[in-house]
């Protein structure tokens, strides 16, 4: 199916999409920041740039758009039009993702990845269950935690270290 923008609508249609402060970000964030959880926004000096990084608990949060991180859920949908390039920039994304992981563990940080799909759309676990979550989650010595839509049982599946 051809793309219904011409080039220059949708080159404008991408430019306009944030890679910080989305709505799922400004949720977490003004959740965590409710129940007394201080953190750094995008810290540059750790692998990946972290969207929270909570010195105190030697903890990060990633939050994961499920487009852009090529998450398997509702939310995911491979375009239509130049497929192989989507595939590949969305093979390069997860590959980054894992990478910038296995770094943070080589530093002893822990780390939450919370999938857009958790708190928007046809499967979420919603916001306030994600928030409590990450709220038992940061205080505790428990390693990696991934929370995600309801589609896959309980929506949390603990990452095991490398």
């Amino acid at each position: 199916m051809p793309d219904v923008h011409s080039p220059p609508t949708r080159s404008r249609n991408m430019a306009a999409i944030r890679g910080r402060d989305t709505k799922p970000e400004l949720l977490i964030r003004k959740g965590l920041h409710a129940r007394g959880f201080r953190f750094r926004l995008h810290n540059n000096k750790l692998p990946g740039r972290p969207d929270l990084t909570l010195p105190k608990y030697r903890a990060v949060i990633f939050i994961n758009g499920c487009f852009w991180h090529g998450h398997n859920c509702p939310m995911f949908r491979v375009p239509e039009t130049r497929t192989e390039f989507w595939l590949e920039k969305l093979r390069a994304n997860a590959e980054r993702d894992r990478l910038n992981t296995c770094r943070m563990q080589e530093m002893n940080i822990r780390i939450a990845t919370v999938w857009e799909c958790a708190v928007k759309g046809p499967a979420a676990i919603g916001v306030e269950t994600t928030l409590d979550r990450l709220a038992g989650w940061l205080p505790s010595e428990a390693g990696a935690i991934v929370l995600k839509g309801a589609q896959a049982g309980d929506g949390v599946s603990p990452v095991l270290a490398i």
